[in-house]
């Protein structure tokens, strides 16, 4: 038996697949990322299964999450935010030091 519960999208080739199955003859829950790309298409190895006996602490689990938890504090977001233009400026300098590394010598 397989019942989808639901998908969430990874990126433009990759969904995360939360479903109910049977597997070597044990229920459980799957996680699991799913792949569409032209080389494969199908699961990856990637993921995880609980069994039915382990589902109730799992569920007590991510149901003591509140939203709060969650959620990224604006010092957080703001600190991202600065990594994202330090990463970006490193990227544009190894790529301009790269174009003077190449340009012939006359």
């Amino acid at each position: 038996m397989e019942k989808d519960i639901g998908k969430i999208n990874k990126n433009e080739q990759s969904d995360i697949i939360v479903r109910i199955d049977d597997f070597g003859g044990q229920r459980g829950l799957t996680i699991r990322e799913f792949v569409t790309s032209d080389r494969y298409t199908g699961f990856t190895k990637s993921g995880v299964r609980i069994s039915s006996e382990d589902f109730p602490k799992f569920k007590e689990m991510i149901n003591s999450i509140s939203d709060e938890d969650i959620e990224e504090t604006e010092e957080e977001k703001a600190n991202k935010d600065q990594k994202t233009l330090e990463n970006e400026k490193e990227t544009t300098e190894k790529t301009e030091q790269k174009e003077k590394e190449d340009l012939p010598d006359y």
